[in-house]
């Protein structure tokens, strides 16, 4: 989540792999639009990249993320996680470079690719705890 917009990526009905969707520029009608892709794609969880700084210690944008959380918690009603968002604006750069993409273009679509490295980085985890059970 960004100071400006929020990128948004939802994973597949397995929770293997993340996809990117969209991103939301930040106004009042975020609410409205974060409510009609959860309806629309069954969401049951949160997934929201908390911002460390590079020694593990939340700052002032960790704070505001941690208060959109809850009021998030609060209007829909469904859990929210945190994942550690270090250096996923920095992979997803690296992928829009490698795909040639120009500078103009990499603007608009890098805030939905760190969502995707983020809700990735969530879901590969979990899968390493479900493998533990039959």
């Amino acid at each position: 989540m960004g100071e400006k917009t929020i990128g948004v990526a939802i994973s597949d009905p397995l929770a293997l792999t993340a996809q990117g969707i969209t991103v939301i520029k930040r106004s009042p009608k975020e609410l409205e639009e974060l409510e009609r892709l959860i309806k629309e794609y069954e969401v049951t969880e949160i997934v929201i990249g908390l911002p460390r700084h590079m020694n593990g210690n939340l700052g002032d944008r960790a704070l505001i993320t941690q208060e959109f959380a809850s009021l998030l918690e609060q209007t829909f009603q469904l859990p929210v996680t945190f994942w550690d968002e270090r250096l996923s604006t920095i992979g997803a750069e690296r992928v829009l470079l490698e795909a040639d993409l120009s500078r103009a273009k990499r603007k608009k679509i890098i805030d939905k690719m760190a969502a995707v490295f983020i809700l990735q980085g969530y879901l590969d985890s979990r899968k390493k705890f479900d493998n533990h059970y039959l």
